[in-house]
């Protein structure tokens, strides 16, 4: 969505107060102007309650990632797993935190705005390249899931040992027909608010998936090393069912960057922010904060519970540990389509930031259009589509652009809220405290290169041999 131009200059919204609280730029800007224009949000008048921007920024937050959290654990430890995620959740909250701050400063809540602030047209190009790139590996990477899991899990339900061939088994076939009765409805909506519904929808799938593994713990023996088709065989090692509170292994390194891409939402921040009902930073700052939390407990749960029904069995993804007890088990494979269905349910809420970044970089002054709406939407998950089909093995390809194009980001964000700061007279912010934003974000932006190397499910691989 792009930025309204409005005659008088001001936006009503920037005149609301929170009880007890000074006017936003007030708060940012102490001292007094020398004549020229205070900032003020440019944007339209948000209408997405507090609750709706509560389930779209845990959706966008929430990933397949929760499937690789026992894992993690198993590898590091129950007290080292939670201070690694308490840290990173925390760190998260900050990052939120300065980002609401920057677009504080200059009244903007739009990224490539501020990059352009910051550095000029190349600063706005640059933030639209990062925000685009960075979402299409996201949704590319969500297609991948829904390519590779949903035939194994309708021949599952079809009590098929080996595929036969038939079009519904097909990965390819498969996307499509979900790209285009699934995702493009839903992204055609108007407003990011709208997804609201969806989003406490996909949050409810996950919630499933987790009632399922604290169930599970309570069903599936232990001590076992073997698996048949339907029990599982209980072979006694030592320290096996032991849960162990330090770990430090060859994996550990390979666990951290899980967690450290557990909660990253950034790109859907400003845009949630745009279209929220009575904008103000800290109102912002609370729907951050209560989708970290949610989150949180949900990802300490899942890895909890998950670690404590398979120990050190505990495979990269829980879902195929589970299967490896019994493959035919009706729960699991609800489970399996629950994922399924809250991962297809996230492409739309990532695919909303790329829009509106496009529409900021080409089309800048020009009111709402729909062709330009639908037709952006149409485009990407054209390609999207494409990269899926088409790309035998696009692990290294998320790897690379992740890396690159995160770190990109966040040098360009951090140096922006040092310039807006220093060039409006602010007090800057000490040098420890942007440091442990930047390494936090450069550490998680590895995760998308080591995990995908590390320990691949069999089921992927066999079909990416197939493909």
């Amino acid at each position: 969505m792009e930025l309204q131009k409005l005659s008088n200059g001001h936006h009503k919204d920037f005149q609301h107060l929170e009880e007890g609280e000074t006017p936003e730029r007030e708060e940012f800007l102490p001292h007094k102007s020398d004549g020229g224009k205070p900032p003020q949000f440019t944007d339209f008048e948000g209408k997405t309650s507090f609750g709706m921007s509560v389930f779209n920024l845990s959706n966008a937050i929430m990933g397949s990632g929760i499937l690789g959290l026992s894992y993690a654990m198993a590898n590091t430890g129950i007290i080292l797993f939670l201070v690694l995620l308490t840290s990173i959740a925390v760190l998260s909250s900050y990052s939120v935190h300065l980002l609401l701050r920057s677009a504080g400063v200059v009244g903007i809540r739009a990224y490539e705005q501020l990059g352009k602030r910051a550095f000029g047209h190349p600063g706005k190009i640059l933030a639209a390249v990062v925000i685009t790139m960075h979402n299409i590996g996201a949704m590319s990477s969500y297609l991948f899931i829904v390519k590779y899991e949903l035939p194994l899990v309708i021949q599952a339900f079809l009590g098929l040992q080996h595929s036969s061939g038939e079009w519904f088994l097909n990965g390819n076939y498969l996307i499509i027909i979900v790209s285009i009765f699934i995702i493009l409805p839903l992204a055609l909506m108007r407003q990011l608010g709208y997804l609201g519904y969806t989003s406490g929808f996909s949050l409810t799938c996950m919630v499933f998936f987790l009632i399922s593994v604290i169930y599970k713990k309570f069903n599936i023996p232990c001590p076992f090393d073997g698996f048949t088709n339907h029990t599982a065989e209980n072979i006694s090692i030592d320290g096996e069912c032991e849960a162990k509170y330090f770990t430090i292994n060859q994996q550990t390194a390979y666990t951290v960057p899980i967690l450290a891409f557990a909660f990253v939402c950034h790109p859907e921040v400003l845009p949630i922010y745009t279209e929220l009902r009575n904008p103000t930073k800290r109102r912002m700052q609370a729907i951050a904060n209560v989708s970290i939390l949610g989150m949180f407990v949900m990802y300490l749960l899942t890895a909890i519970f998950g670690y404590l029904t398979f120990y050190l069995n505990t495979e990269a993804e829980l879902l195929h540990t589970y299967s490896k007890v019994d493959p035919l088990d009706t729960l699991i494979l609800c489970v399996r389509l629950a994922v399924l269905v809250a991962v297809t349910l996230t492409v739309p809420v990532v695919l909303f930031p790329i829009r509106r970044a496009l529409l900021q970089l080409l089309f800048p002054d020009k009111p709402f259009h729909w062709l330009r709406h639908i037709s952006i939407a149409l485009c990407l998950l054209f390609v999207v589509n494409l990269l899926v089909i088409f790309v035998p093995n696009i692990r290294d390809i998320f790897g690379i652009i992740g890396c690159l194009l995160h770190c990109s980001g966040i040098h360009l964000y951090e140096h922006e809220l040092d310039v807006h700061r220093t060039g409006l007279g602010l007090r800057r912010e000490s040098k420890w405290r942007r440091s442990l934003i930047f390494n936090h974000n450069t550490v998680r932006v590895q995760k998308a290169f080591l995990e995908e190397h590390h320990h691949p499910s069999p089921e992927f691989e066999r079909n990416q041999n197939i493909t």
